[in-house]
């Protein structure tokens, strides 16, 4: 019988001092590959927490928080187990969350919960109509130390229970696809704080939130994968992580109880974070979003196959053409990102299915593909590679995709229903509400959906 990875004596634990919300593939071949690979990493273990699942927390506290990355090129892997994640627990688990916070040595809690995770209403405040929102709140007026649900409410639940029991600061660090992910973390726990007691901003604003961008290809395990390594290195891994080669993280802010070295590993500490930002989320993730709904109309399961397409390639770089003209970056640095966007795409052996991509488009699409939209419509322009994006945003939609998973799903549906011209506008009012003001614009997106 294969054995289990488990942590030995050959493997020791770090101390925990990194706090992370959002347990998953992403993190475990990101944060947590650059936390393995920086010079002082024998002092700097982790401990996360998933969102609401208990299948993967439990896999690898039985592993002992060890797992199998896979860095997969397409001429072969490269397999290494990371040792810096320590304790991984279930989102429901406050009181171990609550335990970790009050840490005297912790110094960073880091945050994947994705777009829809920072519980933002259209108008970028924090949802007061979400359920979810209006639960924790009321909990927490009641007991600050009451379990909550979502991530603003994790983060001051915690901040909370950090201040009472007399101990200093930490930096809260965003890895989400969001500009100004850190802003934007740092107002929607301020606005909660403010909600459930007005004298708790106070202990936000004294907060370091910090800012991210971060780029690394990471498909959901198959069967296949496990098996591939079990194959491979001799172990059974009940939950290894496949990525890709490439890999970038550009950060910006304070750390005033101190950080790993992620520089040795190759992550880049600026001043703003703002230019690579935009080139992430416009360049890769604004053209994920084209190739996952184009491409799932066509047929297509993966990105690799979406780019093997030659009228998926064109319409992608037309969108590239335009939204590199709002990019404030070297025009030899664009050319050489929009390059290995291709190989990296195209890599056969990277199984990134356009089904996760197209998840929460209403979320997604307002960071990646309006801005090139508003910008080109201001410049008196047509605005036609980011109309495209919403325009096979439209036609997925009309579709009735039977798995759709989005965060205003049911509003999606409706608004994408009836006569296209009229769908063309109810679906740009869902995504911003001015946009779909512009008869010019609302009968592009139609007419570009009718295609």
């Amino acid at each position: 019988m294969t054995p289990q990875l488990r942590r030995g004596a050959d493997t020791p634990a770090p101390p925990v001092r990194l706090l992370h919300l959002g347990l998953g593939n992403f993190f475990r071949a990101h944060q947590a590959w650059y936390t393995a690979h920086a010079a002082d990493a024998a002092g700097w273990g982790i401990a996360a927490f998933s969102g609401s699942s208990r299948r993967l927390a439990d896999a690898l506290t039985e592993q002992g928080g060890l797992y199998t990355l896979v860095v997969r090129a397409a001429d072969g892997d490269h397999t290494e187990v990371i040792g810096n994640l320590v304790e991984a627990h279930p989102g429901d688990d406050h009181e171990a969350l609550l335990r970790c916070w009050r840490l005297p040595d912790l110094a960073v809690v880091t945050l994947t919960v994705t777009e829809k995770g920072y519980c933002r209403d259209s108008g970028g405040r924090l949802d007061l109509a979400n359920p979810d929102v209006r639960d924790d709140i009321a909990a927490l007026r009641r007991d600050s130390a009451a379990p909550v649900r979502t991530a603003p409410a994790r983060l001051l639940a915690g901040l909370l229970a950090r201040a009472e029991a007399g101990l200093p600061g930490v930096t809260v660090l965003s890895c989400d696809n969001l500009p100004d992910n850190g802003v934007v973390a740092g107002l929607m726990v301020q606005e909660l704080a403010g909600e459930v007691d007005p004298q708790l901003t106070a202990l936000v604003r004294r907060t370091a939130f910090a800012t991210s961008m971060v780029d690394r290809i990471t498909p959901a395990t198959t069967d296949d994968d496990l098996a591939s390594v079990a194959a491979t290195t001799g172990v059974r891994d009940l939950a290894p992580v496949v990525t890709e080669p490439f890999s970038e993280w550009v950060i910006s802010g304070d750390f005033p109880a101190g950080r790993p070295d992620w520089e040795s590993a190759g992550a880049r500490l600026v001043e703003s974070v703002e230019p690579f930002e935009r080139r992430k989320l416009w360049l890769l993730n604004g053209a994920h979003s084209l190739l996952a709904y184009a491409g799932l109309l066509k047929g297509h399961q993966l990105v690799s196959e979406a780019v093997a397409d030659p009228e998926l390639v064109e319409a992608m770089t037309r969108w590239w053409d335009e939204a590199a003209q709002h990019l404030e970056l070297p025009d030899v640095e664009i050319a050489h990102y929009r390059t290995s966007l291709q190989t990296r795409f195209a890599n056969p052996r990277i199984r990134h299915l356009l089904s996760q991509i197209a998840a929460d488009g209403s979320d997604k699409l307002p960071v990646r593909v309006l801005p090139t939209l508003r910008a080109e419509r201001a410049a008196g322009r047509s605005g036609e590679g980011a109309a495209r994006v919403v325009a096979a945003w439209l036609r997925y939609l009309r579709s009735d995709p039977p798995s759709l998973a989005d965060s205003r799903r049911d509003a999606a549906l409706a608004a994408s229903t009836g006569p296209l011209d009229e769908a063309a506008a109810s679906t740009l009012r869902l995504l911003d509400a001015e946009l779909a003001s512009d008869p010019e614009l609302v009968a592009l997106v139609a007419r570009l959906a009718a295609d």
